[in-house]
């Protein structure tokens, strides 16, 4: 009986160490706000048959990659964010479960549609191209990792690895912060300093997610 109530304790502490802050979720949240501000529009302008111009074209001559990348990100964007507030889902695994159940294929929907739209739309930044195919086949291979890691009751690599996918998932948002940076330290940027400024959000992200994992699994976490 008192080896049961220690391992009680030992579960209970790391639980109460490791409480999300309210402003995480929030700020995630805040973050996507931009880039699916000019999804919407650019949902409303193939809907609306707005002018066709070189910058545009390729949507519209094929517009449901880019339909459904739009769609899958908003939802995996706004759900995911409330994946990491620690008190839904230490109080009861239903509401982490069941979202869970939806941003796995929500996830590998924005993924493949990135990828697919990288290959076949018409392009001319090589760099930028690499950037795009090396990190969505890195946010399609974290969600599987991440799925196949729950299915084996392995806590810490799934949540290590779907964070590491949402990291990914959510460049779009803080590439909107670099290029903002870089505009207005270097001015106008051209092809190769996009692809540099684009390429930084998502290691930005990535260093931030690794941070994030490796606090999770201190000692306290791990006995957890």
């Amino acid at each position: 009986m008192k080896a049961m109530i220690q391992d009680k304790v030992q579960i209970r502490v790391p639980a109460r160490k490791t409480q999300t802050p309210w402003w995480a979720p929030a700020g995630l949240i805040l973050l996507s706000a931009i880039p699916l501000t000019f999804g919407v529009i650019r949902l409303i302008q193939l809907m609306s048959g707005a002018e066709i111009t070189p910058a545009n074209a390729r949507f519209f001559a094929s517009p449901s990659p880019v339909v459904i990348h739009i769609i899958s990100s908003a939802i995996y964007a706004l759900l995911g964010a409330f994946q990491f507030v620690s008190r839904l889902w230490q109080r009861g695994l239903k509401w982490h479960r069941w979202v869970g159940r939806l941003l796995v294929p929500v996830g590998l929907l924005v993924g493949f549609s990135g990828v697919w739209m990288t290959l076949f739309y018409p392009h001319t930044d090589n760099l930028l191209y690499m950037f795009r195919l090396f990190f969505g086949s890195g946010m399609i291979l974290s969600i599987i990792l991440g799925f196949i890691s729950i299915r084996r009751r392995d806590v810490a690599q799934h949540q290590a690895w779907m964070t590491r996918a949402y990291a990914i998932g959510m460049g779009a948002g803080t590439q909107t912060l670099t290029g903002m940076v870089g505009a207005m330290i270097f001015g106008k940027p051209n092809e190769f300093e996009n692809a540099l400024l684009m390429g930084a959000a998502w290691a930005i992200n990535l260093v931030v997610a690794e941070r994030s994992i490796r606090k999770q699994l201190s000692p306290l976490a791990r006995a957890a």
